[in-house]
């Protein structure tokens, strides 16, 4: 997980990507919210979200 991280961070350093940063980030946070909440009585108003 680590290399890949520094792959990542090598390639937007690199190709002045920076741009990009804050939308992986926002997919990465949204995906961890459904998979957080997917059994719990929460997860019925966090699908009307999307």
């Amino acid at each position: 997980m680590m290399e890949f991280l520094k792959d990542l961070w090598g390639f937007l350093r690199v190709r002045k990507k920076f741009w990009l940063l804050p939308l992986i980030l926002v997919l990465l946070l949204f995906g961890l919210l459904i998979v957080l909440t997917a059994g719990s009585a929460v997860a019925p108003f966090i699908y009307t979200l999307f």
